[in-house]
């Protein structure tokens, strides 16, 4: 099964190569694939030739995550343990020596920050009023190699507008039908053609999203022997205990509790889950708040990247979150009938005219037959 977004390995590799080097900064939602990208690239480079950081877990105090950093790093020698630093200051700046002091031999170290905008935390702290700030620009003066991601798109491109030339932002694109067909598990006897669709259906109803589509693509595989039908598993993956239902509560509150206005903005979500687009006026007044107010709740919604706005209409970024706050945004649980009610008609929406009939009949192995598998 091929790794989501394989070739932009080669992209990152080409900045981090080039002279002078570039500072790629990788951009996508949650479960787009940039962990595994890093991860992937660790692999590639050699674990010992540069050091992968998972900010957004090991953020904390300064104090305790530059130890935590220091203690696991490949490019510090072993030496007796220095003094403990005496301001969460002095913690960062030693934070920021380790990684933009020059390497020992002949090429640079290469630090992998796995959502880097997580040190934001940090500013909470007297003396770092400017943590993300300082950080790209002791990044951008160093000799070092670096790769950044982040899952907050719009904030990063507000951060980096006037960061300077080294860095270069990549957007993880969705997956391709042809990507998803070749993500998938083996579907049993499916044939070619057979696993071609399937691997269309999923990427359209997944929006080619990486985890949605290793989610759907297993769901889908462990149904029968055929390979399943993709409209039954994402209903089964939807339902109180499905494995999509606890992902999407997961990102729902994460980006939810990076912003303000928090019960406001569960208000706006679950407005824009009943229709959508609507423009500031119409979410206003189901709101029954000011426009003005109104504004600030959607630019916050905006700064996490839970909606999007064109031609001054606003609506999901996630169509299969909208589908998830329709379900299970409510005082009860949706029953297993309700689930496949609405996925039936998030599908009908999402897929070509005729083929959610079409992909139950793959899934069955008979082309004239119609309908939709039972989830026990």
């Amino acid at each position: 099964m091929m790794a989501p977004h394989e070739g932009l390995e080669r992209r990152v590799l080409a900045a981090l190569e080039a002279s002078p080097t570039r500072i790629p900064v990788v951009l996508g939602g949650c479960g787009s694939g940039r962990s595994t990208l890093l991860h992937a690239l660790a692999d590639r480079l050699g674990r010992s030739q540069c050091q992968y950081i998972d900010v957004e877990r090991a953020a904390s105090t300064p104090e305790r995550f530059q130890r935590a950093v220091s203690s696991v790093s490949p490019f510090l020698p072993p030496a007796a343990p220095a003094p403990e630093p005496t301001s969460a200051r002095e913690a960062f700046e030693r934070t920021l020596r380790l990684l933009t002091r020059p390497a020992a031999g002949d090429r640079p170290a290469t630090f992998l920050l796995d959502e880097v905008l997580e040190l934001r935390t940090f500013e909470s702290f007297p003396g770092l009023r400017h943590v993300q700030r300082e950080l790209l620009q002791a990044l951008a003066d160093s000799p070092n190699r670096f790769v950044l991601t982040s899952r907050y798109v719009a904030r990063a491109h507000r951060l980096l507008r006037d960061a300077g030339s080294r860095f270069e932002v990549i957007h993880l694109p969705a997956l391709s039908a042809a990507e998803v067909t070749a993500m998938l598990p083996p579907l049993g006897e499916t044939t070619a053609d057979d696993r071609e669709f399937l691997g269309r259906t999923i990427q359209a109803l997944a929006d080619g999203r990486a985890a949605y589509v290793r989610a759907m693509g297993d769901a889908t595989a462990s149904m029968s022997t055929r390979g399943g039908d993709p409209i039954s598993a994402l209903t089964a993956l939807l339902t109180a205990d499905g494995a999509l239902t606890s992902w999407c509560a997961y990102r729902y509150e994460l980006r939810l509790h990076r912003a303000r206005g928090y019960g406001a903005l569960k208000a706006i979500l679950e407005i824009l889950a009943e229709d959508e687009p609507l423009t500031l006026t119409e979410i206003a007044q189901r709101l029954q708040r000011t426009p003005g107010s109104t504004k600030d709740y959607l630019s916050w919604l905006e700064d996490v990247d839970l909606i999007v706005s064109r031609q001054k209409r606003y609506s999901y970024a996630d169509p299969l979150m909208r589908l998830w706050v329709r379900l299970h945004c409510r005082p009860v649980p949706p029953s297993v009938d309700e689930v496949a009610r609405e996925v039936q008609a998030y599908a009908a929406a999402r897929l070509p005219e005729a083929e959610p009939a079409a992909v139950a009949r793959v899934a069955t192995g008979d082309r004239r037959s119609v309908g939709i598998i039972e989830i026990d």
